[in-house]
């Protein structure tokens, strides 16, 4: 990669900030594709967790809040859920500008072994009828590591595949990270219902309270060593070694493409920070009210079964994850705005009615009202991994979204749940969790209309990337007429110059 001012056709010096061929980024797809499958395992086994204790809410409040009456116990458990995402903006700003220093790969494989030996332990763990309410502080602190590595992991892993992804593919290439999310979640839902059906088999109907509920949690220790060994192979991101050798990773105070610490963040990027707050309380409003919240939604207010509850999502979120590619791929053609905008107005049109024929109570109902909810859900994460990341120049790529990501999931996203239940306790109105999520899907819309297009533009802080040298010419050839093309926000030139 060249960094340096080199000499023409001619043998005269190049014209100083103009794009060379050399300054532009060539991935190979194979590497896109190495690449981006070991930040994808992270992901999975992320929502395998989240999985596991939203389908489990229910068994879990009997084996740790088993001395609280209702509707206590629940609301402790759903608690301890809430504190994970409570904690993950400290995660955040500590792990986020860490990887702005060192690199995305060496924080990614970091948070992996926390977050599997944290998701491991919990199903070591002694039981309320052991220890007595004492037992949840130690489900508590375990939940709090968890939330602190995954504070640095989804904000890193966009970071990592938005940087790895060619710059006219990256809304397709970045959707593949929240379909390891889902088909995580599905695989933890799935599990969940196969270890009930197994365990009750043999040992009975108590069979998950009095040790069946273990198991799913204990997977994490063959699923994480796996995890770990596909991290242990990715590379560090093009865009970041460019950045670093062109120097935009050396602190400087007044310019808004370097590398800053927390306070430089704030201070240079807080309407970024605003737009993409905002677009994520939308999105995890809504997505984990379908994935962790819905199993005790669908017990407690609908009637279904445990094991109803657990298998319902699985097909819709498997369904949903085979559509994010494709939704990623449209929004590479009519930009990520159009894309946002299709979901807003889907979560304002089609939640309530959703939610009323949740409230059927029957199979055929169930499959159709978490489908309608899937919908908009599908349109917002599909290129969450590609759009936001844009918001911010590469150098304090991974820091920003640490800040803002974490900050939105823990107020408005993890929280969900347990608001949600909240509300329907305080006012009796079990249409509540809908009229939360279009609330938040009403603040994404505004965002979404001052948000920058980043379609099919190199990000911000970065030289284009490309699949192929023939593009990289054409891209330099056309340099000075193409509207997407800004060499004053690019390291290498700007080094040059």
């Amino acid at each position: 990669m060249s960094t340096q001012q080199s000499a023409g056709p001619d043998g005269t010096a190049s014209h100083p900030g103009r794009l060379e061929v050399d300054d532009v980024i060539v991935v190979e797809r194979k590497k896109v594709r190495t690449a981006i499958s070991g930040t994808v395992v992270g992901n999975f086994m992320e929502w395998f967790d989240f999985g596991i204790y939203g389908y489990l809410t229910v068994t879990l409040t009997t084996v740790f809040t088993a001395d609280l009456p209702d509707p206590w116990g629940i609301l402790v458990t759903l608690l301890g859920f809430a504190i994970s995402f409570m904690v993950r903006p400290i995660g955040g700003l500590v792990l986020g500008p860490l990887g702005d220093r060192i690199g995305r790969q060496k924080v990614l494989f970091l948070t992996m072994a926390m977050m599997a030996t944290a998701t491991a332990l919990i199903g070591l763990l002694p039981t309320s009828a052991q220890i007595g309410l004492w037992a949840i502080v130690p489900l508590y602190l375990l939940k709090m590591i968890q939330g602190f590595s995954t504070g640095g992991e989804y904000a890193g892993a966009t970071t990592y595949v938005t940087e790895f992804s060619p710059d006219r593919k990256r809304g397709f290439w970045a959707s593949w990270l929240d379909v390891g999310s889902y088909v995580g979640f599905a695989a933890g839902a799935s599990v969940v219902a196969l270890t009930t059906l197994a365990t009750q088999a043999v040992s009975g109907p108590d069979a998950m309270v009095e040790y069946g509920w273990r198991i799913p949690f204990l997977l994490a220790i063959p699923l994480g060593a796996v995890a770990i060994w596909f991290r242990l192979r990715i590379p560090e991101t093009p865009s970041f070694e460019v950045a670093e050798q062109a120097g935009s990773t050396s602190k400087a105070a007044n310019d808004p493409l370097a590398r800053h610490g927390i306070g430089g963040i704030l201070r240079h990027h807080w309407r970024a920070i605003l737009i993409a707050i905002a677009l994520v309380a939308a999105t995890n409003s809504a997505g984990y009210a379908l994935t962790s919240y819905m199993p005790t939604y669908l017990e407690t207010e609908v009637g279904v079964s445990n094991l109803m509850a657990a298998v319902a999502t699985v097909p819709v979120l498997v369904l949903m994850s085979a559509c994010l590619p494709l939704i990623g791929r449209l929004s590479d053609r009519i930009g990520r705005k159009p894309v946002y905008g299709i979901a807003v107005v889907a979560t304002i049109v089609l939640m309530v009615p959703a939610f009323a024929i949740m409230q059927i109570g029957e199979e055929w109902a169930v499959f159709i009202a978490l489908a309608m909810v899937a919908i908009p859900v599908a349109f917002y994460v599909a290129i969450s991994a590609s759009a936001l990341p844009a918001l911010f120049p590469t150098a304090t790529r991974f820091g920003a979204m640490g800040i803002a990501y974490n900050v939105a999931v823990s107020l408005f996203g993890g929280t969900t749940p347990l608001f949600s239940q909240g509300l329907i306790e305080l006012t009796g109105n079990t249409f509540m969790p809908a009229f939360y999520i279009m609330f938040f899907a009403a603040l994404g819309g505004v965002a979404m209309l001052t948000m920058r297009e980043s379609a099919n533009r190199p990000l911000i802080g970065s030289v284009p990337a490309v699949e192929t040298r023939e593009e990289a010419e054409a891209i330099v050839e056309r340099q000075d007429t193409d509207p997407l093309i800004d060499t004053s926000q690019m390291p290498v030139v700007t080094a040059r110059g």
